[in-house]
């Protein structure tokens, strides 16, 4: 049950993400061949995609991991990581950003009807689709909450556009 509901979402995160997976890796190379650098920062779970970008066997070319907004410049790109759209941590990271005019990629599951929503202040917002729990437990519960899978599963995405574009460019 669980190959299914999972090879169900990455499906339809791709089929209603696409354009806005490419957006991404144009928004991300726009850094990489300026004079900016990609930058990712993942709250809670989410913090296993930036351990791929930069630790992984494949790196993300020009990433660094977040530290400050107060060192990046407008030629640098940002991806925010979180659970849901209305995570205070990220939100607030998302308004110093907006602020500054930095350009950001936001990833994660929109909670709708809430006024505080990183895809309002995205450049470019993938959604995760996952909100709640995946499978029906035997005590009539929902269990399994991939989140981190389907991030990952985006980020992919992501970084198989730019490598393309990048290898065009060079």
């Amino acid at each position: 049950m669980f190959l299914t509901q999972i090879n169900g979402l990455f499906s339809r995160i791709y089929e209603k993400e696409q354009f806005s997976i490419e957006d991404s890796a144009r928004l991300l190379a726009q850094a990489t061949i300026g004079q900016g650098k990609i930058y990712i920062k993942g709250f809670n779970e989410m913090e296993g995609v930036t351990l791929e970008a930069l630790e992984g066997a494949e790196p993300l070319k020009s990433a660094l991991r977040f530290t400050e907004v107060d060192d990046l410049t407008d030629a640098d790109r940002v991806i925010l990581l979180s659970r849901f759209s209305n995570d205070a941590e990220a939100l607030a990271l998302a308004q110093k950003l907006d602020r500054k005019g930095i350009p950001f990629i936001s990833i994660c599951g929109d909670v709708k009807n809430d006024e505080n929503d990183l895809s309002k202040l995205a450049e470019v917002h993938i959604n995760t689709s996952l909100l709640k729990p995946m499978l029906p437990s035997e005590s009539g519960d929902r269990i399994c909450f991939p989140t981190s899978m389907a991030a990952l599963f985006i980020y992919h995405c992501i970084k198989l556009t730019f490598d393309e574009i990048m290898e065009e460019y060079e």
